[in-house]
């Protein structure tokens, strides 16, 4: 598991239990192989997922204009450096 999140009181990581459902399998295909989960745990997986995805692209957006160099002044106008 190494650092990686898992479902509130087992072992199973939100990368498996979203990879099952990548493959295809139903979210009640997963609680009968799983019975001590419960529908929002599956969902609660996917809410991490979304949330990661969206604080992964945050940060690609404040790299690119880290390493552009761009500066903002109060008006809004932006000046690029070259």
């Amino acid at each position: 598991m190494a650092g990686k999140p898992v479902i509130h009181g087992t072992r199973l990581t939100v990368e498996y239990i979203l990879g099952l459902l990548e493959n295809g399998t139903t979210m009640e295909e997963i609680l009968e192989e799983y019975p001590g989960l419960v529908k929002d745990d599956i969902k609660a997986a996917c809410q991490i997922h979304s949330h990661l995805l969206e604080v992964i692209e945050e940060r690609k957006k404040a790299r690119f204009f880290r390493d552009m160099e761009l500066i903002v002044d109060e008006g809004d106008f932006v000046e690029f450096p070259w």
